[in-house]
C-alpha cells in the first residue's frame, strides 16, 4: 500500500499489475498484454511457482513477496477510507460489481466507490467511449480494472493515458469475491501454495487448460532462464 499511497499523494498515474503462469503464456502471444507490462511501473508476483522459481534462479524473493487481492484487501480498503481514496472498479457481470461494492461497503462505511460491470464491447468505438467517459469522470484515485486476463490488460494499455492521475490495478474476479459469487480460497491455501487447487477444484472446466495445458509451453524460457542464470552451475 506504501507505493500506491505515495502515488496517489502525489497525483502520479501509475500501474500496478502481476504475473502468474497464465499471464507468462498470454504474454508471448499477446502485443498488447507486453504493451501492458512494458508500460506498469510495478508488477507483483502473484502466483507460488514464480516464487519457488525466482528463488531457484538466485533472486531475493520469498512467499513474503506474493500479492494477490484476497491477501491485501482488508488493509487496502483501511486505508482507502483513512485517507479518503476514491476507488473505481470496472469489472464483473452486470450486478456482480454492485453486489461487490455493497459487501465492502458492510465491512467499511466511509469508503468512496463506484462501480461499473464489464460487459461492453471493447472494440465498439461509441461504447468503448462512453466507458471511459464514464470512468474519467469520477477522478478516481485507485481504479481496479476486473476483466479477465488478457482482456483488463488490452483496456488498460489503449486508455491508460487518458485516465488521469489515478493508481491503476489489474485484478481479474476481485468483485466476484467480494459479491460471493466465486468461491474465496480460504488464506491458508495460499501460504501452502496450493491456492491453485482450490480453484480449480470449484472452477474445474475454467481452469484446466490455465493449470495443466498452458504451463508447458513455458518450458522452454524457463531452460533458458535456468542457461543464463549466473546462480546456477556452469553444467545447467
Amino acid at each position: 500500500m506504501a507505493y500506491t499511497a505515495e502515488c496517489v499523494i502525489a497525483g502520479q498515474r501509475a500501474i500496478v499489475a502481476n504475473h502468474n503462469l497464465h499471464s507468462l503464456y498470454l504474454v508471448r502471444r499477446d502485443a498488447e498484454m507486453a504493451a501492458f507490462y512494458a508500460m506498469a511501473d510495478l508488477v507483483e508476483a502473484d502466483s507460488t511457482p514464480l516464487i519457488a522459481w525466482g528463488r531457484l534462479l538466485g533472486r531475493a524473493i520469498g512467499r513474503e513477496h506474493r500479492a494477490t487481492y484476497l491477501d491485501w484487501r482488508e488493509l487496502f480498503w483501511r486505508t482507502a477510507c483513512e485517507q479518503n481514496w476514491r476507488v473505481f472498479y470496472l469489472g464483473g457481470a452486470p450486478g456482480v460489481a454492485a453486489k461487490g461494492a455493497e459487501a465492502i461497503r458492510k465491512r467499511w462505511p466511509t469508503v468512496q466507490i463506484e462501480v461499473r460491470d464489464g460487459y461492453f464491447d471493447m472494440d465498439d468505438p461509441v461504447a468503448d467511449a462512453q466507458i471511459l467517459d464514464e470512468v474519467t469522470a469520477a477522478r478516481p484515485d485507485v481504479l481496479f480494472v476486473g476483466m479477465g486476463m488478457p482482456r483488463q490488460e488490452r483496456w488498460i494499455a489503449r486508455h491508460y493515458r487518458r485516465l488521469g492521475p489515478c493508481v491503476t490495478f489489474s485484478v481479474g474476479a476481485a468483485f466476484d469475491y467480494e459479491a460471493g459469487v466465486v468461491p474465496t480460497p480460504p488464506r491458508w491455501t495460499g501460504q501452502i501454495g496450493l491456492e491453485w487447487l482450490y480453484r480449480f477444484a470449484t472452477q474445474p472446466k475454467r481452469l484446466f487448460t490455465r493449470y495443466f495445458v498452458e504451463p508447458w509451453s513455458l518450458i522452454g524460457p524457463a531452460l533458458g532462464d535456468l542457461a543464463g542464470s549466473p546462480s546456477l552451475p556452469s553444467r545447467l
